[in-house]
């Protein structure tokens, strides 16, 4: 596969989408299938049979299927807590609590700390996401800028916990031992996340003291108490989600946990029958309180509300299997790796790939799994310590997923929070500003730590032995 070739799809992807999404205002779904045949086409033009580039297709969906079922009961999660009175009591008292002022620094701490806990942006944003949503709105402030909160903290904490999947699978690509790559990205990490904090809250200083936002909020909580028993006990539901989390239960039985104590809490505490829980958790839940403010923020979830973005997974999947299978990204990687040739320039080409195949591929696994296979032996060769690329890999690949709105992480979050990943992605400041931080680090030299030469040998002689 050539690089000519394999650019043809990527390029057709591009302007379809452009004339899909800025001149007609459609979904990214058909783009992505049309790019996916045009892929196909030029793979069997130049030799590979169907069922190659079927297997490639069905092997890139398979990777994204635990995605899918999380993205599916986190439907009925909301669903379930909205007619629990859950999120309700989250919003109620958080409304009361939480000032515009500080609003934006405390959702991003507030998201980090449970993603630090869980390992899950995926859970943060929807658990907690969709409260501080709710919150945001009543205070008055713009949602890009809080869902921006919402993905930054979310983000920084996941990428900075050993329980998540993708801080596991970086070093594991990279040949770095995990602990090892955790401090190691405190140094691209911890100068974003003070950057983004500050950031918010020069912002957050420009709603405090809004005194037109006090009807709104009187309204909401008028409102919310009207429709729902609001109660303290409910914010166990949170707690005890994260809960099973941090004691190492698998995320799918976790998350199902949150589910049926939803529905008990929606029996118990709100007087829902049987047939309305499951209304809730299929088609979500809508609600009539007759406050246009109350009921635009409590009216969602379910698994039918999922379905949108489960079909862009599938589609986005199926076009980057086929760009993998067939050797395509490959071919666009090692032509970007013939111009590095600087420890700069390394990381530079390192972090466009991830970006390039998170923009093309669809999926934040397969620009880490991808690109760290591909940098793994250019890293060694430059004398730089494994650790290095692995950072890379999570200030690029993980963390510029939830910003391409068909990404498995961007159409996730679109749907969690219902913000348009371009509409929060210049507020999601922490994501923006880690790619650019280690991009200074590699043309610096900061940071870049170098492999002990000592410590090979050693390797060397027990390979030998």
């Amino acid at each position: 596969m050539t690089f000519g070739l394999a650019m043809i799809p990527v390029l057709f992807l591009i302007g379809s989408l452009f004339v899909a999404l800025q001149i007609y205002g459609a979904d990214p779904h058909i783009p992505l299938i049309l790019s996916t045949i045009v892929a196909a086409a030029i793979s069997i033009k130049v030799g590979y049979s169907w069922n190659e580039v079927e297997e490639g297709m069905i092997d890139s969906i398979k990777m994204s299927m635990q995605a899918i079922l999380i993205l599916m009961i986190i439907g009925m999660l909301i669903g379930t807590w909205i007619l629990s009175g859950v999120v309700p009591t989250m919003i109620y008292y958080g409304l009361q609590i939480l000032s515009p002022g500080i609003f934006l620094i405390a959702t991003t701490i507030l998201a980090t700390i449970v993603a630090l806990a869980t390992g899950s942006s995926w859970t943060t944003a929807g658990t907690v996401g969709i409260a501080l949503i709710g919150i945001g709105e009543g205070l008055g402030i713009p949602l890009p800028i809080v869902a921006g909160a919402i993905i930054s903290g979310a983000y920084a904490g996941d990428k900075m916990s050993p329980l998540s999947d993708t801080t596991n699978l970086a070093p594991a690509m990279a040949g770095s031992n995990l602990f090892d790559h955790i401090k190691h990205m405190v140094y691209t990490t911890g100068p974003s996340y003070v950057i983004a904090l500050i950031l918010y809250g020069i912002i957050g200083m420009r709603y405090s003291g809004a005194e037109s936002n006090v009807n709104t909020i009187s309204n909401i909580l008028e409102g919310l108490s009207q429709q729902f028993t609001i109660s303290p006990i409910l914010l166990l539901a949170p707690v005890v989600v994260i809960m099973l989390v941090i004691f190492k239960i698998p995320a799918i039985p976790g998350l199902i946990g949150g589910v049926f104590i939803g529905a008990i809490f929606a029996f118990t505490l709100q007087g829902a029958n049987l047939g309305e829980v499951i209304g809730a958790a299929h088609y979500g839940f809508e609600s009539t309180s007759g406050i246009e403010s109350v009921d635009e923020l409590l009216s969602g979830g379910g698994l039918d509300g999922m379905m949108w973005t489960v079909s862009l997974i599938l589609a986005a999947m199926s076009f980057g299997g086929v760009m993998e299978k067939t050797g395509m990204l490959f071919a666009i990687a090692e032509k970007i790796l013939k111009v590095a040739n600087s420890t700069g320039s390394l990381v530079l080409s390192t972090i466009l790939t991830a970006i390039g195949i998170n923009l093309v591929a669809g999926d934040q696994y397969l620009s880490i799994v991808i690109t760290g296979r591909m940098y793994k032996d250019v890293y060694e060769e430059r004398g730089l310590h494994p650790k290095n690329l692995s950072r890379v890999l999570e200030d690029s690949g993980t963390l510029t997923s939830p910003l391409v709105p068909w990404n498995t992480c961007g159409s996730f979050m679109h749907q969690a929070l219902g913000v348009h990943p371009f509409a929060y992605a210049p507020f999601a400041f922490v994501n923006l500003l880690n790619p650019l931080i280690s991009i200074f680090y590699g043309y610096t030299g900061i940071t870049m730590e170098k492999i002990d030469k000592v410590e090979i040998k050693k390797k060397e002689v027990k390979t030998i032995a």
